[in-house]
């Protein structure tokens, strides 16, 4: 004849006489609990487990979700990526361009076209990435620059203001007239 389980693990020493007796009296008494019509402390363990079950269900929803918003950002921030990439105009030059970015003014070498394009608002500046603390920006045209803040609406775009009347009315400078080809 078969030993039981519980004589099993007696053997292979993986529980004790003490726990084996606590086991088979709790047993009885569920049992008996169950014949008596006596079961509430069984109803209870159920509503507990079953509490239990849900509040895991609610904590596994909420992971991924978390997880799905996650990989939404990285994905949006791939597309972008990719956006500033592929459309990125070729800027390499001598003229030095100055932008405001984070209060600090930021400065980029590029050549006369881009830069009378960029003076007049037909190109934008963008953030691609920060390498090593040190920011990294491409010249996209305007259209790309659209479907950038489309997806990222917080990512860094300068445009230049097109109109060129940047005028304020406590401006004490006013009445003098800047010249076209002044360079800061």
């Amino acid at each position: 004849m078969a030993k039981s389980l519980q004589d099993q693990m007696l053997a292979l020493g993986l529980t004790n006489q003490k726990k084996a007796k606590k086991n088979a009296k709790e047993m009885k008494k569920t049992a008996h609990a169950k014949r008596t019509g006596n079961d509430e402390g069984l109803e209870d363990t159920a509503a507990e487990a079953e509490a239990a079950r849900k509040d895991k269900a609610a904590r596994d929803k909420e992971l991924n979700r978390q997880r799905d918003d996650a990989a939404k950002l990285k994905a949006i921030a791939a597309q972008i990526k990719q956006l500033i990439s592929s459309n990125a105009v070729d800027a390499a030059g001598d003229i030095k361009y100055n932008f405001v970015h984070d209060k600090k003014v930021k400065q980029m070498y590029v050549n006369q076209a881009v830069w009378d394009r960029l003076s007049r608002g037909q190109l934008a500046i963008i953030l691609l990435e920060v390498v090593k603390e040190e920011a990294v920006y491409k010249v996209v045209p305007l259209q790309v620059a659209e479907k950038i803040r489309e997806r990222g609406p917080d990512h860094f775009i300068m445009i230049a203001d097109a109109s060129g009347d940047v005028m304020d009315e406590d401006d004490p400078y006013a009445a003098y007239q800047i010249p076209d080809d002044l360079m800061w």
